[in-house]
């Protein structure tokens, strides 16, 4: 059977551009030459799941990745893998099982979805950052050794950054009403939001790669190729808008507010998140921190105000 490369998460936000990057680089790319592509999905019906099945070298399964085993792996012999995983609460739990499950089946690499690094350490008040520090510290132990993995840290996403201003001038266009402004960054720290596809077409080169040992047990920085502030973000949103933005408010996180009281569990965890974007606020996630194999190997390309010019667009 042909070696294979499995996408966990491939219709996910980062899993459709390494599939589809995974895809043409099996043509052109004499390492990956006789390579297959399982695109993992929950459901062979989405229309992202549809679009992978048309793809050269790519196959589509329904499966749910917590429950794959080494026989599984085995079976479509699986060399290498990417996983972008939840971030509930049971992360760790089931992240690791399915890492231990590569090991015993003997696949050799792995590249995984973490989160902004400055929060990635074991005292981080959030309580996510440091589920992606236990599963880091588990693939660098000794047992895990024949394992080689490289775990890619980007910031914020930026839907995350523009999100809402891209429904706030959405709703303006309708109506010509202004309600406040809600912005997640802060006004003037420069934050290197990076999109969901720069981080897919990065995994996709690293999994492209013939010797991943110069990778392994790495950790890369990732942001988009400029910063971006708050007070830029409202000036985005005016030009677009074509007024004069009456009332905004940086630092917004009552998002999480609403999240946590619309659930009956894991409240207090949920609202720990509230802590996640102080690192960007101190000035920690600019573009000055992004890994300089990430800008050699594949530099991202695609800038805030570009998406969301592209995002009004489409």
């Amino acid at each position: 059977m042909a070696p294979t490369i499995l996408i966990v998460g491939a219709t996910g936000n980062t899993g459709r551009s390494v599939v589809e990057t995974l895809s043409d680089s099996v043509n052109n790319n004499k390492t990956l030459a006789g390579y297959r592509i399982i695109a993992l999905t929950r459901s062979t019906d989405s229309p992202a799941a549809q679009k992978f099945a048309k793809l050269p070298n790519v196959t589509v399964e329904e499966n749910t990745w917590v429950d794959i085993t080494p026989e599984w792996l085995k079976e479509r012999n699986v060399v290498k893998a990417f996983i972008a995983s939840h971030t509930e609460p049971s992360q760790f739990a089931e992240e690791s099982t399915f890492h231990l499950a590569l090991l015993n089946a003997g696949v050799k690499y792995v590249v995984r979805i973490s989160t902004t690094a400055a929060n990635v350490n074991p005292t981080f008040p959030a309580y996510y950052p440091r589920q992606h520090w236990a599963i880091e510290a588990l693939l660098s132990s000794p047992e895990f050794e024949k394992l080689q993995w490289t775990s890619l840290q980007p910031n914020t996403f930026t839907s995350m950054a523009l999100g809402p201003a891209l429904e706030y001038i959405k709703q303006y266009r309708k109506d010509g009403k202004q309600n406040t402004l809600l912005l997640m960054p802060d006004a003037d720290a420069p934050l290197g939001c990076i999109h969901p596809d720069d981080v897919g077409r990065f995994a996709a080169v690293l999994l492209a790669q013939e010797d991943h040992s110069v990778h392994n047990k790495k950790k890369y920085e990732l942001n988009g190729p400029e910063n971006i502030s708050g007070k830029q973000i409202v000036k985005l949103v005016e030009q677009y808008a074509g007024t004069e933005v009456k009332d905004v408010k940086f630092r917004d996180m009552t998002f999480i507010d609403h999240w946590a009281g619309s659930v009956k569990e894991n409240k207090s965890l949920i609202l720990s998140i509230k802590y996640a974007p102080v690192t960007s606020w101190e000035g920690k996630c600019s573009t000055a921190t992004t890994s300089k194999e990430f800008l050699e190997l594949a530099p991202p390309q695609i800038t805030p105000a570009g998406w969301l010019k592209s995002a009004l667009e489409g």
